[in-house]
């Protein structure tokens, strides 16, 4: 139940409303007033009103809507440490280039060796999906349209080490 902007960085909906994980109502709701006022659209005055501007505003409701139900925000609590406690370690960054290229019954796979002996893998229909489409080589043919540069966080087969993929256009 985190909040999730444009930009992948995660916001919980303290940190939209600009208060600690302790605060009291009184707090969250003054703050609440605040990010309301500064996020409402006929209060932008900016015509016409962008999509950004109508989901931060949407945010902001939102997060008033859990943190201002003590059930509600008793389970969001919840919900935050156990998100926390599953947060993905990143052993290092990798680019499409620096994998290597193996093909099995005609179907691509890109593969990059883990410090354990196994692989970190994605095959030519999970980079598909991302939007990036491989040539009989290997290489990168071409971007999907409305292509934006991602990020993967691939797994080990074996250990427990992950590796995050970055897929731009330059490659």
């Amino acid at each position: 139940m985190l909040a999730i902007c444009d930009n992948t960085i995660q916001k919980t909906y303290y940190e939209i409303l600009s208060v600690s994980e302790d605060a009291n109502y009184e707090e969250i709701r003054m703050n609440y007033k605040s990010a309301l006022l500064n996020t409402h659209p006929d209060k932008l005055q900016k015509y016409p009103s962008s999509s950004d501007d109508d989901q931060n505003f949407l945010i902001v409701q939102k997060a008033w809507e859990i943190l201002g139900d003590l059930n509600s925000r008793a389970q969001y609590d919840k919900e935050l440490r156990d998100l926390r406690r599953k947060v993905v370690v990143i052993a290092s960054e990798i680019e499409l280039g620096e994998m290597d290229l193996e093909i099995n019954d005609g179907n691509f796979e890109l593969i990059y060796p883990c410090r354990c002996g196994d692989n970190f893998c994605i095959n030519y229909v999970e980079l598909r999906d991302l939007g990036v489409i491989l040539g009989e080589n290997g290489e990168v043919q071409e971007f999907g349209t409305g292509f934006v540069p991602v990020s993967v966080v691939l797994p080990c087969g074996s250990c427990s080490l992950n590796v995050r993929l970055l897929i731009e256009k330059s490659i």
